[in-house]
């Protein structure tokens, strides 16, 4: 008897701690636990509305409820079924900052789990973008953590190509250009605002849908589902469908019967599972669930690409046919209702692009383009017939997440950027001796150096936020959108590398190197762009917004950080090697402003 009662005591305490709510309903306050809350972001519901949180991710709550954090639930059954993504991503906003801890105080971070459309949700909400073509306003502060996508069509599917139901489905469209904006909005591509993201894009699919076997989850190929645009070694190839089998994925034979989804949690076990705990909690765990992208029979060999196309005056073009020409084969490509080029299992390298507009007077406009496709996701690619801009850096050195500040010099690297005959380089050059024109806004900015690949130039002190930079030459013009904040620290290195030994000059003015080393307790000058705004003190220009230095991880007490003086764009910071510094040929230096980091160089210290 006493035994049965014992066993009867512990079934109840199952069964209440299985009763206890694992999810925090939605108004109710969230209780203070070590790591943020989570919230989850379901898909798309093909078999209908209402939604359930079971529905989906199975028991991910309870899992992590054991792993000490809290689970929240954005529905995206929450709005009508006519909503688009932008319409759920504003609502997404809403919902974080409504949420408040049991003590009233607001829910400043949290981590995300986002499942198949629920990714476009969480990239939309990150990059503002909003209903209008083109139109972005990225929020201030994000409030995001980490983020992890459960087989997300970051770049489309097939099934919403064929079935564009709803306005959802069509943006989800292979070739949309929802998805082409998305893909390109900041800097030429999506940086997630700097969000720490990791992906698990699904195997398990039966190859009906894109005739590879091995390639997809029944509804998403890895290409899209990858984060390569996001960064290398962020994608886990895992081998489930993209929702358990026996549904429709099932009747329409893209997946076993018996598939498991990549989102239906079933135990801590689940692959899934594993990878979220262990990047939430901050371990390496995840890197060894799965198989690296870089790993995939396919995604180490195979791009994916979509293609968009503007004329010389950087008027959009729709694109009727377009082919890729990689040595020794070419594809065609297909076309989207957007007029937009889409295609998969292309094999990483050079390509030539060839792509035509529909019929002018004069007959079919056409364009070419050079890309080096690399493999592991989809590339987001422009053709034009004037200059193009690949990309836009600070000038000192390539940072993440992609962003610039006030007073910053900067490198635009593209092709077409200048005749050759109007290549120049040295102090202030004078536009009118000069084909080419960069414009922030609309006003001119003053250009540093000029030749068709590269073209430096100074950011005014006027610029924030969302900012519309245009190149223009003889040629044409090309413009494109690049994120501006109050600082965005970038140190010179003395063999422009952006990652080798630091531009700084010891006490005695001399260049700092493995035989003039620096000692603990040594001031040393280094140099950088992107400190941001400045204000006069003492005759110097201070950064308004000061930062700090570390040198193998420890402080370096700053004396002054600012404009350098005498030079245009390039900054100044002064501070103390740190006492506990050990002699180090190359010790790592990192400069901090505000929330943004530098990258890391390296000084000699003896």
């Amino acid at each position: 008897m006493r035994r049965w009662r014992a066993a009867a005591g512990l079934l109840f305490f199952c069964l209440a701690s299985t009763a206890r709510a694992q999810l925090i309903p939605a108004g109710t306050p969230v209780p203070h636990t070590a790591l943020p809350p989570v919230v989850f972001i379901n898909g798309y519901q093909f078999e209908g509305c209402p939604a359930t949180f079971t529905g989906t991710f199975g028991i991910a709550d309870q899992v992590l409820q054991a792993n000490g954090e809290a689970s929240l639930f954005f529905d995206t059954c929450s709005l009508a079924s006519t909503a688009s993504i932008e319409d759920l991503a504003a609502a997404f906003s809403t919902f974080l900052s409504g949420l408040k801890y049991t003590d009233g105080a607001p829910v400043q971070q949290v981590d995300v789990v986002a499942h198949s459309m629920g990714g476009l949700v969480l990239r939309c909400y990150l990059s503002g973008k909003q209903n209008s073509a083109g139109m972005f306003q990225p929020p201030a502060a994000i409030h995001i953590r980490k983020a992890v996508f459960l087989a997300t069509p970051h770049f489309g599917t097939p099934i919403a190509s064929l079935l564009p139901i709803t306005k959802q489905v069509q943006e989800m469209s292979s070739g949309s250009a929802f998805l082409f904006g998305l893909a390109t909005w900041n800097d030429a591509t999506d940086d997630l605002r700097g969000v720490d993201a990791i992906a698990a894009a699904g195997n398990g699919g039966t190859g009906l849908l894109t005739s590879t076997a091995g390639f997809d989850d029944g509804v998403v190929p890895l290409t899209s589902a990858a984060l390569r645009f996001y960064g290398p070694g962020r994608t886990r190839v895992l081998p489930y469908c993209h929702v358990s089998g026996g549904g429709l994925v099932s009747a329409f034979g893209l997946c076993p019967a018996s598939a498991k989804g990549i989102a239906d949690i079933d135990s801590a076990s689940h692959e899934s599972a594993q990878i979220i705990v262990s990047f939430f909690n901050g371990t390496n765990a995840w890197q060894s669930v799965g198989t690296a992208a870089e790993n995939d029979p396919f995604l180490s060999v195979d791009g994916g690409l979509i293609l968009g196309a503007v004329n010389f005056d950087d008027s959009s073009l729709n694109i009727d046919s377009a082919l890729a020409d990689a040595p020794g084969s070419s594809k065609m490509l297909g076309i989207s209702p957007d007029g937009l080029a889409f295609t998969d299992l292309l094999p990483a390298g050079s390509l030539t692009l060839h792509a035509t507009s529909p019929a002018m007077p004069h007959g079919s406009f056409i364009l070419e383009g050079e890309l080096t496709l690399p493999a592991g996701g989809t590339e987001a690619y422009t053709v034009t017939s004037g200059p193009h801009v690949i990309r836009v850096l600070p000038a000192a050195a390539s940072v993440f997440p992609l962003s610039l500040a006030p007073r910053m010099l900067i490198a635009m690297y593209g092709s077409d950027l200048a005749d050759q005959t109007a290549q120049a380089t040295g102090g202030t050059l004078p536009t009118q001796l000069l084909t080419t024109q960069v414009l922030v806004n609309g006003s001119a900015i003053p250009l540093y150096y000029v030749s068709p690949t590269q073209v430096n130039a100074l950011l005014p002190d006027s610029v924030s936020g969302l900012t519309q930079l245009t190149i223009q030459d003889g040629i044409g013009k090309y413009a494109l959108t690049l994120h501006v904040d109050a600082a965005a620290p970038a140190i010179f290195t003395q063999d422009s590398s952006g990652t080798g030994p630091a531009a700084a000059l010891d006490a005695h003015e001399t260049l700092v190197t493995a035989s003039n080393p620096l000692h603990p307790g040594d001031a040393v000058e280094l140099y950088a762009t992107g400190l941001g705004l400045t204000q006069p003190q003492n005759g110097l220009d201070y950064a308004v917004q000061q930062p700090t230095v570390t040198v193998e991880g420890l402080n370096c007490p700053v004396s002054f950080a600012g404009a350098a003086p005498g030079f245009i764009g390039l900054d100044q910071i002064n501070c103390t090697i740190p006492a506990g510094a050990t002699a180090n040929a190359s010790a790592p230096v990192v400069v901090t402003s505000g929330d943004r980091v530098s990258n890391t160089v390296t000084l000699a210290i003896q």
